[in-house]
Parts: structure tokens; C-alpha cells; sequence
């Protein structure tokens, strides 16, 4: 089969590119955003294909990352198909907005350049912002390489725009490491999108000659039960998800699912990981695995809905298991992901010992000798938390 025949173009592009790119495959009806490094690329890029007549879009240069999620919603609910994108402050700064687009089950996709929040002032990695977003009700994938961007950023639409499903995903790809990173991936010719991902067919559009109204005032006799619909809506939808990623690696041939593993079939240790620090540990363990080390690692494709049950089977039996954590709350018990773990295991009565293991603040490097700290401190029964390469 030569490469004219094939549904594919292999290419080189950042995880920002890729996004781009993925977007407009998607063939999106309304791009709302505001730049922020490591952002910036991936509205630059799609401002270009509006520009240029590539991408039949609307392109709304707001004033805000506020103003832009605002937009977006609005788009949304009028029945197009949305993209946004911001990293770290951005995020921040469209906060209240973020509770407005779930709760009103407005199927936004936005991609995420996991950037540290402020201060001290940085631009590179950690998670702090996927972390701030966990409890707004969005849908959160991770990705490990620039391949995974531009799949699960497809992807994301598809999940979004479910009517079994109907919330908006957030696709987080690490800042710099990810965003500016070069990789070799496929991306679809255009042509065949449209077999996985068919124009949006929205549900209960705006409609002048229909009026509904959209995010009333809800006193106390009201709030409680529509947050209770959203609650009970949101923990139906990863048998959803799984199905669509399952659909997606058929169309494709690269598989995806709720949790990725390697090493777990007799591993008596793992190592549980967000983003692109998964393919390093991967690689790691593949040595440690040649001296006898029954360690695994697992990383999770989706975030929220945190994956629960597909966690508790995979870690039963295990002796100890570290969580990895860019990230950490100041004056919690623990860091994030652990947390969620934690809670995860909680009623189980036999649990692996669990430790955190903070890494990789503010893109600070991940090495082979950091990995072997954080080995030698699973192995030691007294340690619950280890800070790696200080």
C-alpha cells in the first residue's frame, strides 16, 4: 500500500502543532481564545488556517481567558462545534467559567498546557493547573507523547459531543516537554475524519422561536438536586468513554484506553504517573525489569471521572506503589493524584502501602537517578513521601 493510498500523513510536529492541527481535522465551527505561553502556538497556528481559508471557522480574539471560555459556551450552546485552549494563569483566570460549562453540559474541548502556576513567576511544567481544574466537572486526558495530543484531542470532541456523555474534556499535554517537543506522528487525511468524527448534532440548540433557559438563579430548594443530576450524570459516563477510546484505536490501530500499563502481569511494585513522564518510567523500568525488578507503571489516559475501579483490580496484590505528583497542596495531607489513590484503596481490605513522590516542579528535569530515589524509597516501609532531584 503506498502512502497516497493509505487514510494517513506521516509528519513531524510540537505537541502544539499537533493540537492545531487536530483541531482542524475536527473541522470546529468556533475557535475562542487568548494567547499564554506554552499555549500561544496552537491559536497562532489556528488563527492562520481561518485566515488562510483552510478552516471555515470563526475566529473570536478575545480579551480574556475569561472572556474566552465565556464565548465558547455560548458558541456551544447555539449548537457549534468549540475549541479553547489556555495553560496555567489563563486557566486560573476563567476559573468561575469552567463551573459554568460543565454544569450547563456544554461540550467545549479545550487543550491544556500544564504550565505552574505562580510564584515564583514560571513557564514550564507541572500540573498545577490540571489539578485546579479536577473538581470543576470537566473530563480530563492526559497525554504522553505528540501523537496522543492530536488523537485525544480528536477524540475529545467525539466524547464531548456524545449525547449519552455531553460535558466538556480537557486535553492536558505538559508544557515545553510536550508543547514545544518535535515527535514524529500520523495525522488523518481530512477526507477520513469525518468516518470517526460526523458533524455535531447538538442537543436543545438555542432556539428563538423555541425559548429554554440556560443556567438560571437556583435557590436552596433547587441547587441541591440539579447538583445532584449532575453528580449522578458524570458517574455514568466511563463505560462511554472506554467504548469511544476502543472505537478510536480499531479506526486506527493505536490503542487506547482508561489506564495504559506495562510490566503490571507480575509486578509486585508499580509506579502511577500523569503525562509525559510515563514513556521515561517506562523506559526506566524496562532496565529495572532486566535485573530482576518486578515494577510496573501505569498511567492514566483519563483523570476525571477519576478511574476508580479499573485502579482498585490492577493495584490489588501489589506490595507498595508510588504515586507521581508535579504538583502538591500546600497544607493537604498529600499531593493530588495520591490523594485520589488513597481514597480510591481506602475501604479495601488488603491495600499496597502507598508513597508520594513529588518530581519535576516547574519542568525541573526527571532522571534515571531520580527514578532510583524514588525506587530505594518504596522499598523503605517508613517513607510515605519522598521529594526527588532537590
Amino acid at each position: 500500500m503506498t502512502i497516497e493510498e493509505q487514510k494517513y500523513v506521516r509528519t513531524c510536529l510540537s505537541g502544539d502543532e499537533a493540537v492545531a492541527y487536530a483541531v482542524k481535522h475536527a473541522n470546529v465551527d468556533v475557535i475562542a481564545a487568548y494567547p499564554i505561553t506554552p499555549q500561544t502556538i496552537m491559536v497562532e497556528i489556528l488563527s492562520e488556517f481561518v485566515h488562510d481559508g483552510e478552516l471555515d471557522a470563526e475566529f473570536v480574539p478575545v480579551e480574556s481567558e475569561h472572556t474566552a471560555l465565556s464565548a465558547a459556551i455560548g458558541a456551544s450552546l447555539a449548537g457549534a462545534r468549540v475549541f479553547t485552549a489556555t495553560a496555567s494563569q489563563g486557566l486560573a483566570l476563567m476559573y468561575e467559567i469552567l463551573y459554568v460549562a460543565s454544569s450547563i453540559r456544554a461540550p467545549v474541548v479545550m487543550a491544556l498546557a500544564n504550565r505552574a502556576l505562580n510564584l515564583p513567576l514560571n513557564i514550564h511544567c507541572s500540573h498545577d493547573d490540571a489539578y485546579a481544574a479536577r473538581d470543576s466537572g470537566w473530563i480530563q486526558l492526559f497525554a504522553e507523547n505528540v501523537q496522543e495530543v492530536y488523537d485525544l484531542v480528536l477524540t475529545a470532541f467525539r466524547i464531548a459531543e456524545d449525547k449519552r456523555i455531553l460535558f466538556p474534556v480537557i486535553v492536558n499535554l505538559d508544557g515545553f516537554i510536550l508543547t514545544h517537543c518535535v515527535e514524529p506522528l500520523n495525522i488523518w487525511k481530512e477526507e477520513y475524519i469525518t468516518e470517526f468524527l460526523p458533524p455535531r448534532e447538538p442537543v436543545n440548540p438555542v432556539n428563538w422561536e423555541k425559548p429554554m433557559t440556560y443556567g438560571p438563579v437556583a435557590l436552596p430548594d433547587y441547587y441541591m438536586k440539579i447538583k445532584r443530576g449532575q453528580y449522578e450524570a458524570i458517574r455514568k459516563v466511563m463505560p462511554y468513554i472506554k467504548e469511544i477510546l476502543s472505537e478510536y484505536s480499531r479506526w486506527s490501530g493505536r490503542k487506547y484506553d482508561i489506564l495504559k500499563m506495562y510490566g503490571m502481569e507480575d509486578a509486585e511494585y508499580a509506579f502511577i504517573v500523569l503525562g509525559s513522564t510515563a514513556g521515561t518510567l517506562r523506559d526506566i523500568i524496562k532496565k529495572w525489569r532486566e535485573k530482576g525488578r518486578k515494577v510496573g507503571v501505569i498511567s492514566l489516559t483519563v483523570y476525571r471521572p477519576f478511574p476508580v475501579e479499573e485502579l482498585r483490580k490492577v493495584l490489588a496484590g501489589l506490595k507498595a506503589v508510588a504515586i507521581m505528583d508535579r504538583s502538591h497542596t500546600y497544607g493537604g495531607p498529600a499531593a493530588q493524584l495520591y490523594m485520589d489513590v488513597a481514597t480510591a484503596l481506602y475501604d479495601l481490605d488488603e491495600r499496597p502501602r502507598l508513597l508520594n513522590v513529588i518530581y519535576g516542579l516547574g519542568g525541573r528535569d526527571f532522571t534515571p537517578a531520580d527514578a532510583e530515589d524514588a525506587y530505594q524509597a518504596l522499598m523503605d516501609p517508613t517513607k510515605k513521601e519522598v521529594w526527588v532531584s532537590i
